[in-house]
């Protein structure tokens, strides 16, 4: 099943995002064909204010653990983590 992570920074936490970006990416990438998409969200002036994340998991709880894997979720950088099951019914491209 796919979750979405839908991330949102502390106020005022910008640096510690660009601080852990590099190692973010790099598990993100690790995770391999189990992430279906990722990006981050942005603000009016462009600055990045949170994360998009879908993953493959077997449950919630998975999705969960991987989650709290995430540099940015180790660095503290997020106000809140909020996990959805989704379904990727237009432009999936393994349908």
């Amino acid at each position: 099943m796919l979750y979405a992570l839908i991330c949102t920074d502390k106020p005022h936490a910008l640096q510690i995002r660009k601080d852990n970006r590099e190692a973010h990416l790099e598990f993100l990438k690790a995770m391999g064909n189990r992430l279906k998409a990722a990006g981050p969200f942005l603000d009016d002036e462009g600055n990045m204010t949170g994360s998009l994340v879908v993953i493959e998991a077997e449950n919630r709880d998975e999705a969960l653990a991987v989650s709290q894997e995430d540099p940015y979720a180790r660095a503290g950088l997020f106000e809140s983590v909020e996990i959805r099951p989704w379904n990727w019914a237009i432009k999936n491209p393994e349908a």
